[in-house]
């Protein structure tokens, strides 16, 4: 059986909400992401795989974890191209977000690839010979997790100099009060930089400007009280994530989701 799909309620931290393997991959594009982590890898062939308007190649072997609601679009390069794939959900499944770095693609080479295929592998077992221990396949998917983790905190980056003397307390402080009133400047002002200098290093070590990860992080924010206040007035989570303006607090979380915040608690 090439594939799964989560047919019992949420229970666990974390949860497989599909996985497969040895799937026969046909073109697939989703101009508005996928409303979970995605995470996709060549077993056999390569593809072709473009995400936010940028290509590259899947080989063999090598995968590519997709943040939700992330465009992108793939299709097969040789004549059969055959991958394997999980989505993750969980009763924390906003945690994600912050253990990958606010990360929206997360590339694995070949060494970790090879690991992670085996341990799809012994999910797709798990799954195949019921009765399915529901607490034993959550700590898989943990596991899975904690791969693309590893490729985000490595212990060169937590170590580099600049890093640990300039980002790691301006992520802390975006982190613990994101609800305030916080700018770039008033970051940089912080660690005694200038705001081009921090978004440098934001873009070195990160892969986004320092505006960027502010931004992403909130909006991931709102999106917890969203799914977690079903009552909660779009202009109260506006506010408690750090926007003054519920319309720029809507449009910055449309542009980045590609719905709008009501859209969004609909949809989950």
């Amino acid at each position: 059986m090439p594939i799964i799909f989560r047919s019992a309620p949420v229970s666990e931290p974390f949860t497989f909400d599909s996985v497969g393997n040895h799937w026969s991959q046909e073109s697939v594009r989703r101009p508005k992401g996928y409303p979970l982590y995605h995470y996709l890898q060549t077993g056999k062939g390569c593809g072709r795989i473009e995400i936010q308007g940028r290509k590259y190649l899947l080989n063999e072997g090598e995968g590519v974890l997709i943040a939700p609601f992330t465009a992108h679009a793939y299709s097969g390069k040789t004549d059969s191209w055959f991958t394997l794939f999980a989505t993750f959900a969980g009763t924390i499944e906003s945690s994600i977000v912050t253990m990958l770095g606010n990360r929206s693609v997360i590339f694995i080479e070949k060494d970790q690839g090879a690991q992670i295929a085996a341990l799809i592998r012994d999910v797709m077992e798990k799954y195949e010979n019921p009765p399915v221990d529901e607490k034993s396949l959550s700590a898989d998917c943990y596991r899975l997790l904690m791969y693309f983790v590893d490729g985000v905190y490595t212990r060169d980056l937590i170590k580099d100099p600049l890093y640990e003397k300039y980002l790691a307390p301006v992520v802390k402080e975006i982190e613990t009060n994101y609800g305030q009133e916080l700018t770039v400047l008033d970051l940089s002002r912080q660690v005694f930089i200038t705001p081009q200098y921090l978004s440098r290093l934001f873009g070195r070590f990160l892969g986004c400007s320092a505006y960027e990860y502010l931004t992403v992080y909130r909006i991931n924010k709102a999106k917890e009280f969203l799914l977690t206040f079903p009552r909660m007035s779009v202009q109260d989570i506006a506010q408690r994530v750090g926007f003054t303006d519920a319309s720029h607090f809507i449009a910055s979380f449309k542009k980045m989701t590609g719905l709008t915040p009501l859209e969004f608690r609909k949809l989950n």
